[in-house]
This record gives C-alpha cells, structure tokens and sequence, in this order.
C-alpha cells in the first residue's frame, strides 16, 4: 500500500475518534493526517501516532489541498455539503452517516460482503448502519449456500449506537436522576423505538435496516421485517435473526460454513454456556454468531444470535476497511 493522505471530518466526535484509534491500530501509511471539525472544536489538539495534530473548522476550502480519502462522522446537513465538495474536488469519500446509503449511485458497503460495489463509487462510498454490517456478514454465505427465502430481525442496540447524549443518558438514570435524552429512563429498561415512527408504525432505524439488507446482498424483493430496540449496555449490539431458507440444511454443515465466512467467528456450544454478549465483541472487530438451532415452525427455519461492537465493525472498522480497498 503506497503512502496517501487523510481526512476525518468530525474528529472530535465518537466516531471521530474511533476511526483515529482504528487508523492508529492498522498502521496505515498515511503521510499526512488532517482532522476536521465545527467551528467549535477547531483549535483542539489530537494525538495520532505520537504526534499533535490541531482540529481545523471545516470549511468550503477545506478540500483545496490534496486529500486523497476522507472518513466522514459528521451531521447529515454538514454530510450532504461538503461530501460532496470533497468529492467534487477528487477526494474519495467514505461515509457514516444514512445520507447516501440509498443513493443508487453510491456503493453501500460491508467489505467481506460486497466488497466488489467499491469498484462503482463516483466519489462516495457509504458505510452502512450499524446493525446492517454484521446482519449482512452472518446472512450471506447463507443465502450463497442456501437463499433467503424471509427474514426477521429483532435488535438490542446499545446506548452508544446514540452517541455521547445516548451514554450520558444511561450513566443518568442508573444513578437515578430523570434522562434528557431518550423517551424514557434506559436504566434497567427496554425502549422499543428508535428513529421516528411512520404512518405504518415502524421506525426510522426499523425501515434503514431492511432497506439496507437488501441493497448490500443485492436482494431488492427480499422479504423481511424488523424490530429495533434500545437497551441498557453501552457498547454492543445484539441482534436476534430468524431466517427462512430456500434449500434444506444440515446444521452441522451450516454452522461450518458460518465458521469460515469472512468477518464471523462462530460462537456456538450452548452445553458450555459459550454464546455472543455484547462484553464478548467489546473492543473488537468481530461479528460473532451463535444459538444456531432450527425453526421447527417453518420448513428450512434457522434461528441465530448475533453480537458486534457497533462502535467499531458497526461503525469507524468497517469504513476504515472500505477506506484500505479504495487505497490498496
């Protein structure tokens, strides 16, 4: 890999953050890092592989001076204006936000997926949210080997899929002052909503994620539902998938095929009380599978438990690895 510049807009934030410490653990041959904030946080000092690097405000000029990839953690107004100007300006933009996720034009990606869509970007490639990039991990070497016929997915996303407000709100609560932040206290709770509702009752995240799904495992008129909820853990999504399959399995020879699926770590000997939590993928990269055991209410049914740490191959791993195809 040739040496390349980079940029993180929104270098201060969460994310922000994450993807410094990712670039930092990956040891990428940037030659040169800039960092990129509001008005507000410019004039801050970052430390990026032993040296201070000062916050600069984005600005329409910020993508003058060469920049060859730029990792995006912004707000979806700033997103949708200077992604743009960024790429307009020949820099190769990656993006956490939902802004350009289902643009037809823009490459939605999880690398071990679909890795091949990079090859289409006209300057912008967005990364996916967050309980989409391991759902779409432990879903598509099962509809390589077998078709999707329907899926079901119930989430347990935690307080950090929020950001800062959404960790402060749970540090509120649990020491039993009233939350600012969510709906309802989040301590020692369950809230099924995340994202605003629509006319048919689903949210935001609920519609972001089906749609999602089925833009990355090119399946359009693929058939599925989903339930999102927030619940009280700091970092680390769980998702609940029930899958429909088109061909019968055997569930040794599937649980072999998970096992070698790039990105997955099969998690699965229930005798031994071995099975994903979130403080299993804490701090790393995996997607991790397991209560792997059939459906028996539907020909070829296939129930699975899957955990990610939505911070990192939920968020800044995965566009730091779609950042290293684009510039491998």
């Amino acid at each position: 890999m040739k040496p390349f510049t980079c940029a993180i807009v929104g270098a201060t934030g969460m994310v922000g953050g994450m993807f410094i410490k990712i670039l930092e653990e990956r040891k990428l041959p940037i030659s040169c890092l800039y960092l990129f904030a509001s008005a507000r946080s410019a004039g801050k000092t970052i430390m990026f592989n032993g040296q201070s690097i000062t916050v600069q405000e984005l600005t329409p000029t910020s993508f003058d001076q060469r920049i060859d990839v730029a990792l995006f953690a912004a707000d979806d107004n700033s997103t949708k204006i200077y992604a743009t100007i960024a790429a307009q300006k020949g820099c190769i933009v990656v993006d956490n936000s939902p802004v350009w996720r289902m643009e037809p034009h823009v490459p939605l990606v999880v690398p071990e997926v679909n890795g091949e869509d990079i090859q289409s970007h006209k300057g912008i490639i967005a990364n996916p949210n967050c309980c989409a990039s391991p759902a779409v991990v432990a879903l598509k070497p099962l509809q390589d080997a077998y078709g999707l016929d329907r899926v079901i997915i119930s989430t347990y996303q935690s307080v950090s899929g929020a950001g800062v407000d959404g960790m402060k709100d749970l540090d509120t609560t649990l020491a039993g002052q009233k939350g600012t932040f969510f709906p309802y206290t989040i301590a020692h709770n369950l809230i099924p909503h995340i994202g605003s509702f629509d006319e048919s009752g689903y949210t935001g995240e609920e519609l972001k994620l089906m749609a999602e799904i089925q833009k990355m495992l090119h399946l359009p008129q693929l058939k599925i539902t989903a339930t999102t909820v927030r619940a009280p853990v700091y970092t680390g999504h769980s998702l609940s998938i029930n899958v429909s399959l088109k061909k019968p399995y055997e569930l040794d020879a599937l649980k072999s095929i998970i096992a070698n699926a790039p990105g997955a770590v099969l998690y699965d000997d229930p005798s031994a009380n071995i099975y994903p939590m979130p403080i299993t993928a804490a701090g790393n990269d995996n997607v991790y599978i397991g209560r792997l055991r059939r459906d028996p209410s539907c020909e070829n049914g296939l129930n699975m438990w899957v955990v990610t740490d939505n911070t990192r191959k939920g968020a800044a791993t995965n566009a730091v690895q779609i950042l290293e195809r684009v510039v491998g």
